[in-house]
């Protein structure tokens, strides 16, 4: 409980947690943020570190003169090239072993599973669309790097996707924080921003238990 608590609490004072560590590190807050998205987005056991929302509070936070929004663009959307790109490696060469092992404690098989039926729907646009999905977009490369695409048109949407993924909320932070609703109710903004990037995935997995469900149905009606 007291956990959850805690995780509530750093994605609801994001803000404030950030700001502490930009007057405790200096210029070194450029690093502990290019460590916190490269993990994000590279490795598949940490898809629970803040995405989105961390991307929206940088930008906040530069519009305050704490942090240059230009060098945010580049350190960030280059950890996010590559995490993305360390992820595919790491599914090129551990995925078959992975996938053959149902019962892993390090990698969970729902999410690959769900990712996986994601990127058979939408194929290679997966790896830009992603980008926007907690949990799919961490798992999208690694499952890319199983087999389910070329490196070389990986690495094609991987940069178009960083790119577009970070400069969009860090610039969404930028612009939204000179309003004065969006200063008074930041946690209530961060709880949309969370709220709106797991909805495509709430939608996708109603839409997969709505069709099990109807060929549940069908099954037993011709039995």
């Amino acid at each position: 409980m007291d956990t959850i608590k805690q995780v509530l609490d750093l994605f609801l004072h994001l803000q404030d947690h950030l700001h502490h560590l930009t007057r405790e590190h200096g210029a070194w807050i450029y690093g502990i943020l290019f460590l916190i998205i490269f993990a994000e987005t590279g490795l598949v056991v940490t898809p629970f570190l803040p995405g989105d929302s961390l991307l929206f509070v940088a930008g906040t936070l530069a519009a305050t003169g704490a942090m240059d929004v230009h060098a945010l663009f580049a350190v960030l959307a280059l950890a996010s090239f590559l995490g993305d790109n360390t992820n595919h490696w790491i599914g090129r060469f551990l995925g078959p072993k992975v996938f053959s092992r149902p019962d892993s404690l390090l990698f969970n098989r729902a999410y690959l599973d769900r990712t996986h039926a994601f990127y058979e729907k939408h194929g290679a646009t997966t790896i830009v669309i992603a980008r926007f999905m907690p949990i799919v977009r961490t798992f999208a490369p690694f499952v890319a790097g199983v087999g389910a695409m070329s490196y070389g048109r990986f690495l094609c949407y991987n940069v178009v996707g960083g790119v577009v993924w970070v400069v969009s909320l860090v610039l969404a932070g930028y612009r939204f924080s000179k309003l004065s609703w969006v200063r008074d109710n930041f946690s209530v903004v961060i709880l949309a921003i969370i709220f709106i990037s797991v909805l495509p995935g709430l939608v996708e997995f109603w839409r997969a238990r709505r069709q099990l469900r109807h060929s549940s149905r069908t099954h037993s009606a011709a039995n």
